[in-house]
């Protein structure tokens, strides 16, 4: 009976962290999972390994187990009740390395059932085979227009409608998971889940930046000089805005909370940022021209 890798097999490093380790179990039991494999057996071997190693790593007392061990497995159980009988004596509660939840299951090995107590000594049957349903991704084209507000939208997986809300504020890229929505688990395994990914696309004349939007409001020559009142775009509507005597071109103003939604942040929203943009009149009429000649006489002297 021979010390088995699980680090190799996860194709990760002794110091992995718990994600890199989660991570690395999703790709590979993604990769070799029977649905996606059917009647392959060197798949199936791999992908009992790739779930045998996920039991012993994603735990953290039975990886520190394994960790203390290591090739010295054979001595775990006697070193184990050393261990024990001195905490017993001081008073101290024992450490126990029990069972597994979920994650995955699978006839182990004898080297797993060896170390980790999966079989008595005199023998008796291995734990059936449980895997967990395959994964679903999807992919949601959505306009910047549609995550403003949080809405229900019905997506068709594998033939079945499923009705999910999508909140206010996702972003472009951003990936949810949905538990339980993926494919059907075999041998009393959990069900995959649906993992969706959004590419959101911006047609509007709002440039987003994080959580605000920036928009620029055409002003024309004179009301920039004597000032007065006018009418903006915002994402949801219109506002009115009084512009300042002498505004120079490219002075910004905020509308505080007129921005985008924050994802998951209720009744939070960003910034809406203005820049007026002065317009310069073209196509003077004579009369005009004779009235800015004098107007600059009258700057000048």
């Amino acid at each position: 009976m021979a010390f088995i890798d699980y680090y190799k097999i996860l194709e990760v490093d002794k110091k992995a962290t718990e994600a890199d380790i989660k991570k690395a179990y999703r790709k590979l039991a993604r990769k070799y999972h029977p649905d996606l494999n059917p009647n392959d057996k060197e798949a199936e071997r791999k992908f009992k390994e790739i779930n045998e190693a996920n039991e012993v790593l994603s735990h953290a007392e039975n990886r520190k187990k394994y960790d203390e061990y290591g090739e010295n497995w054979q001595h775990a159980e006697e070193f184990e009740k050393s261990k024990q009988q001195r905490q017993y004596h001081r008073g101290g509660q024992q450490d126990g390395f029990g069972g597994f939840g979920g994650g995955g299951g699978g006839d182990f090995s004898d080297f797993f059932e060896s170390m980790f107590g999966g079989r008595s000594s005199g023998g008796g049957g291995r734990r059936n085979a449980q895997f967990k349903g395959q994964d679903f991704n999807a992919e949601l084209h959505l306009d910047l227009k549609d995550v403003y507000t949080t809405h229900k939208r019905t997506l068709t997986i594998n033939g079945k409608n499923i009705r999910i809300t999508i909140p206010a504020g996702v972003e472009n890229g951003q990936q949810i998971k949905i538990s339980g929505l993926g494919g059907e688990g075999s041998g009393g395994g959990p069900k995959g889940d649906l993992y969706i990914t959004f590419t959101v696309e911006n047609h509007t004349n709002f440039k987003l930046d994080k959580h605000n939007l920036y928009y620029t409001v055409d002003l024309d020559l004179y009301t920039a000089v004597l000032g007065g009142d006018i009418t903006a775009d915002t994402f949801d509507g219109k506002v009115k805005l009084s512009v300042k005597p002498g505004t120079q071109n490219g002075t910004k103003v905020k509308l505080k909370g007129k921005g985008f939604p924050i994802y998951k942040k209720e009744g939070e929203s960003g910034d809406l940022y203005i820049t007026y943009q002065v317009q310069i009149p073209t196509n003077l009429t004579e009369k005009e021209k004779e009235l800015f000649t004098e107007l600059a006489k009258l700057r000048m002297s």
